[in-house]
């Protein structure tokens, strides 16, 4: 990893920010002589600034002017598979604090005692994880909005809900969305520069207690169960409806059949 950027004196305050651009961003062939680290891509960015960029769809900025991102994002712009306005934002302040222990201060700054890379590295995961869980989490609520109101005729009337090709598109909705959610962020993984410098476990540690993603990750892999049972029981209740139209189509059938061949018998006589 190459030697930390340098981006601020002793007690400087930096802003960054992690933003949700897209599913997918494809960083393939993104080849740079000041990468810090390959995954994520993370590299020095404007004048002195920090930026790493996600597989999963983040970009983190450490450091930089707003004229400086929007370069890098328009930079990033044909590399992103199904754009997403708008942007999830993750702000945080960067206080350097080379005599203290590295930490998030009552005033929500998280305190460092280096910029190093090794030590943004791991501000830039767990803001990554925090937006894309942002993210997930908006989906999710949207999937629960709509299934809502199929859902009370079913409770209150134990009718089935109207509209079979809309029941359709929302079961659809609902699995994609599980599969985004599911397939697109491994949150709760620890970033690679651990393996390398276990000593900023516990800087991770508490970043991760204070975003709350362990919890916010079960929250929702909760909330992704409760999206597949109700998939599940909108496919069932259509096929037990398809069901009953056969049955009464195999009815009707062997009604005629008996009738005309009563016909047929009285005729003959």
């Amino acid at each position: 990893m190459n030697a930390a950027p340098k981006l601020a004196a002793n007690g400087a305050t930096l802003t960054g920010r992690a933003l949700i651009v897209g599913e997918r961003i494809n960083t393939s062939g993104l080849e740079r002589g000041d990468v810090y680290a390959t995954a994520p891509l993370a590299f020095k960015a404007g004048d002195g600034g920090f930026a790493a960029i996600y597989r999963h769809g983040a970009v983190v900025l450490i450091g930089l002017t707003p004229l400086e991102e929007d370069e890098i994002l328009r930079g990033l712009e044909p590399r992103i598979v199904n754009p997403a306005p708008p942007r999830e934002n993750e702000i945080i302040r960067v206080r350097l604090s080379p005599e203290g222990a590295d930490q998030v201060t009552p005033d929500g700054v998280i305190a460092l005692k280096s910029f190093a890379p090794e030590h943004l590295l791991v501000v830039a995961d767990i803001l990554a994880k925090s937006a894309a869980l942002d993210s997930d989490e908006r989906q999710v609520a949207r999937v629960f909005d709509a299934v809502e109101p199929f859902m009370r005729p079913l409770a209150e009337k134990g009718r089935a809900p109207a509209g079979r090709r809309v029941m359709l598109k929302l079961i659809g909705e609902a699995l994609l969305v599980k599969a985004r959610v599911a397939g697109r962020v491994a949150a709760l993984e620890k970033p690679d520069v651990l393996w390398d410098r276990p000593d900023l476990d516990r800087l991770y540690a508490r970043l991760e207690d204070e975003y709350e993603i362990r919890e916010r990750v079960e929250t929702l892999n909760a909330k992704l169960g409760v999206i597949g049972d109700t998939a599940t029981a909108f496919t069932d209740i259509i096929d037990t409806e398809k069901s009953h139209r056969l049955e009464l189509i195999i009815i009707a059938l062997i009604a005629f059949e008996v009738v005309f061949g009563l016909i047929q018998y009285f005729g003959g006589r």
